[in-house]
């Protein structure tokens, strides 16, 4: 009898000791949930070189959105980098342009813009259109020192995130 007792007294501390609407607030013992997806975007003069993008999930004040951008790599092997990006033009004169690939992001969308000091309007359009990001919102708790953010498969496994692709 006093097996069965202590059992209840267990399993009803485990139900009263987590707070929270499950899946989403990741305080109070709740669990959080932490999305991801992937999109393509031409840049252009039409759009001003930006593109803003609605989230299609829940995203709460207190989350961060990290976003990647697909870089190619030397060796042929692509390979995500943590935005703002930076590329920069030797034009052969003591000038340098500079193409920045950056973002912001609110709790309802997430914008990708250009800038920089380069003329947007005269670079070749391998820098402006097919550019392939990879969005991450994640709890603000968990972007912490022991998750490397520029890393994106070192936080997409610290929190169990699958990215899909927008349509």
């Amino acid at each position: 009898m006093k097996k069965i007792v202590s059992a209840v007294f267990v399993f009803a501390l485990l139900l009263t000791s987590c707070q929270g609407e499950d899946g989403i607030d990741g305080q109070n013992g709740g669990i959080f949930v932490a999305s991801a997806f992937e999109i393509e975007i031409d840049f252009n003069n039409a759009n001003a070189y930006e593109y803003f993008e609605d989230y299609g999930f829940q995203v709460y004040s207190s989350d961060v959105t990290l976003v990647y951008i697909l870089w190619p790599g030397a060796d042929g092997q692509n390979a995500w980098r943590l935005m703002p990006q930076q590329v920069t033009f030797d034009e052969g004169t003591s000038n340098e342009s500079i193409l920045i690939y950056n973002y912001d992001f609110t709790q309802t969308d997430v914008r990708f813009f250009l800038g920089g000091t380069v003329d947007l309007d005269a670079i070749d359009s391998g820098w402006t259109q097919n550019q392939r990001f990879r969005v991450v919102v994640v709890p603000a708790d968990d972007v912490d020192a022991a998750v490397d953010t520029s890393n994106i498969d070192a936080v997409m496994k610290a929190n169990s995130i699958e990215a899909f692709e927008k349509k």
